[in-house]
């Protein structure tokens, strides 16, 4: 009885983070394909992000929601919408005749994945034991993570021998199985609660993603100013509804908690990581080096394997060891092997990347997921829906944000510092990488101090 608890366990898992397989996959896979998509529907670079930026937006606002709709649907229904909604968004983009429709796709797999993502955890922090938890929660990071290791390559391939609408149309069989798998898997819990959705948190916290993505995408014109002011009015709708309600959104009250918050941060900054790196590397090959997508997506795979590999593992490491090794040996290799791929960048060829590349990535698979697992592992039970909101949302937004970043710095370089294409380029995704680096420094003295202390391990 035992043995088929843990196995329906495992499959749930599975059946929800195969979805969230697929949206990470297609979110890398498209990017190979920017440079096309540019040319094909006349829009710049700062337009062509927002193929992964508004998938990223949709998640991050539907992840909040996601902790009231565990609470007032059984799982299994939520997560048959899910899949009936990714399905929708696969058709929308395979059959897109322009960028809004594109868009649109996006938009419904965004949705589709801000519940799946959620729901996967849900089951991890509700069902595996305390001593698996690392485990399983590595386990989940591998579903995900062997995403981007293939997606690059993926949609080299069909980019390069057929279509970009091809990528979409492989994908229908991949959901049909999850969809099997979950019907198995995931029973039909009925569920009771007298909770009401938090109608003026949604509003604020929609308010608060949307105007910060738009800021950061339109530093150049006038208009980030009123995204700014639309950001920090959400901020105050946001924060007023947690107060006052109460079943907020999202309990704020746990971001009080500094060791839940800076291994937060930390988190963060390694999802901003693996997203910068999916933009600034397949456009560098391709207009730098004059690679094809192929070559853009195959030199990001050995790297993104190893960590996807390395997160079931390093979570073991953690279940057995604690999270302080994983985390800070991890942290420090992430650390050079980005400063090295930084400093080097555009004096070396494909090779030279995957070699920095694979450093760095051991350094993630080491320490990623564990920074979850010791994040969550700060939270009491009756908050680990909340935790795992405010871990999944962020995740998604600062997928994001780095996605924007990155695409705004390069753009900027590339429009005034008056060097050709390629140079500019070049000196724009140095300039990206370097900020994001001196962000994971930060991290770093944090994660030091709080291990430091007698009490952590």
């Amino acid at each position: 009885m035992q043995k088929e608890k843990e196995v329906k366990l495992s499959l749930a898992v599975l059946a929800s983070g195969i979805m969230s397989f697929c949206g990470v996959l297609i979110e890398t896979a498209m990017s190979v394909t920017f440079p096309t998509l540019m040319s094909e529907f006349n829009v710049s670079t700062a337009s062509i992000q927002w193929i992964t930026t508004i998938y990223l937006l949709v998640i991050s606002i539907t992840v909040p929601l996601s902790s009231y709709l565990i609470k007032k649907f059984p799982l299994r229904y939520l997560f048959i919408f899910a899949n009936v909604m990714f399905f929708v968004g696969l058709l929308s983009d395979m059959l897109a005749p322009s960028f809004g429709i594109l868009l649109l796709g996006r938009f419904f797999q965004g949705l589709a994945t801000g519940i799946a993502l959620p729901l996967m955890f849900h089951i991890i922090l509700t069902y595996a034991p305390i001593h698996k938890r690392g485990t399983m929660i590595g386990l989940g990071f591998l579903i995900t993570s062997v995403a981007p290791a293939i997606g690059p390559t993926y949609g080299g391939i069909l980019s390069t021998n057929y279509t970009w609408h091809s990528i979409f149309l492989l994908l229908i069989p991949i959901v049909v199985l999850s969809l099997i798998v979950g019907l198995y898997a995931i029973p039909k819990i009925p569920v009771k609660t007298e909770d009401k959705l938090d109608w003026l948190g949604l509003i604020g916290i929609t308010l608060v993603f949307s105007g910060a993505l738009c800021f950061l995408s339109n530093l150049e014109t006038f208009w980030s100013l009123a995204y700014l002011a639309i950001t920090v009015i959400g901020g105050l709708i946001f924060y007023r509804a947690s107060k006052q309600n109460t079943s907020p959104l999202i309990d704020l009250s746990l971001l009080g908690n500094r060791q839940f918050r800076l291994f937060l941060f930390a988190f963060l900054i390694c999802q901003m990581m693996l997203l910068g790196i999916s933009f600034i590397v397949p456009n560098y090959i391709q207009i730098v080096k004059n690679g094809s997508a192929f070559e853009s997506g195959l030199v990001m795979i050995p790297g993104a394997i190893i960590g996807a590999i390395l997160a079931p593992i390093s979570g073991k490491i953690h279940d057995l060891y604690g999270a302080k090794r994983p985390i800070l040996i991890g942290i420090i290799i992430t650390m050079i092997g980005w400063g090295m791929l930084s400093t080097f960048l555009g004096t070396i060829g494909s090779l030279g990347i995957v070699c920095g590349h694979i450093f760095y990535m051991i350094g993630i698979g080491l320490c990623y997921s564990n920074l979850m697992t010791v994040g969550m592992n700060q939270v009491s039970k009756t908050l680990q829906n909340d935790g795992n909101a405010i871990f999944n949302t962020l995740q998604q937004f600062a997928g994001a944000v780095a996605t924007a970043v990155v695409a705004v710095i390069i753009n900027v370089v590339q429009k005034n510092s008056h060097l050709p294409l390629q140079a500019s380029t070049t000196l724009g995704s140095k300039l990206a990488m370097f900020f994001i680096l001196a962000l994971m420094g930060v991290a770093f003295i944090g994660c030091l101090r709080i291990f430091s202390k007698p009490t952590q391990s």
